[in-house]
């Protein structure tokens, strides 16, 4: 903000971009289904991420949106090293919005990691972990798995694919162990799975920079939530947890 108590022409930016990405400005109808059953725009859900937008480029909603502009603020302010990634982008809109967020801070040496298989959530099958195997999120693929042509359609519908853009298709057990990714000030899971995130934790977390923030999109999943405490008990990670909204949580890693 400026000495003046205007706001300056990046934060409007930003502003505009929380509400283009939920598509909070038109309000487009839900997607009904299994765990989402509403058939029309309710803004209330839309900012606390409780609808399968038809529409708008992410599902996370408002809350989560300006939680991601949170953490990056501090991160920026406080010097914390390291990229943005986030496991699990469905239409993209989140890694959107963190592009825009540098782009309107003249930020040129941080790139956003778009992680995901591109094909929605992975069958785990009979060896596949219980809580996993319960939920079935697989089943829902058709509205879930966005191709990596159209998230990368969307990003140059707003202007944002460049190169400090970069995509990791495939499943996360194949592409995080050995991706390009040197240093992290922000991780974002959004895997749904007991699998998907623990591996996204043993191999992302290691490369977060102290007093980089982790955020837990799903831990209002049982099986999200299992494997982030288990990963928290057995690295004796006791750094505070934070509620966003109903959904998700984060938490900063001690510096």
């Amino acid at each position: 903000m400026k000495p003046d108590g205007q706001l300056s022409e990046g934060e409007l930016y930003l502003d505009l971009l929380e509400k283009v990405v939920t598509n909070l400005v038109y309000g487009d109808a839900p997607i009904p289904n299994e765990w989402v059953p509403e058939t029309s725009f309710n803004p209330e859900h839309r900012e606390n991420g409780q609808d399968w937008p038809s529409i708008a480029h992410t599902m996370v909603g408002l809350k989560r949106i300006r939680n991601v502009r949170h953490v990056l603020d501090r991160v920026v302010e406080d010097g914390v090293p390291g990229d943005f990634i986030e496991t699990g982008v469905w239409r993209g809109g989140v890694c959107i919005f963190a592009r825009g967020f540098l782009k309107a801070h003249g930020i040129t040496d941080r790139r956003v990691w778009v992680a995901d298989s591109f094909e929605g959530i992975p069958d785990t099958g009979a060896d596949g972990h219980p809580l996993d195997r319960e939920m079935a999120l697989h089943q829902a693929n058709e509205v879930l798995g966005v191709s990596l042509e159209t998230v990368r359609r969307n990003f140059e519908r707003y202007g944002l694919l460049d190169d400090q853009v970069r995509f990791l298709p495939g499943w996360f057990k194949d592409t995080l162990p050995d991706a390009p990714v040197r240093a992290l000030a922000v991780m974002r899971l959004d895997g749904d799975l007991y699998e998907s995130t623990m591996d996204a934790l043993e191999h992302l977390y290691p490369k977060l920079s102290p007093g980089g923030f982790v955020i837990i999109d799903d831990y209002v999943v049982p099986a999200c939530r299992k494997a982030v405490d288990d990963f928290r008990e057995r690295n004796g990670i006791e750094d505070a947890v934070r509620t966003i909204d109903e959904h998700s949580v984060f938490w900063r890693r001690d510096a």
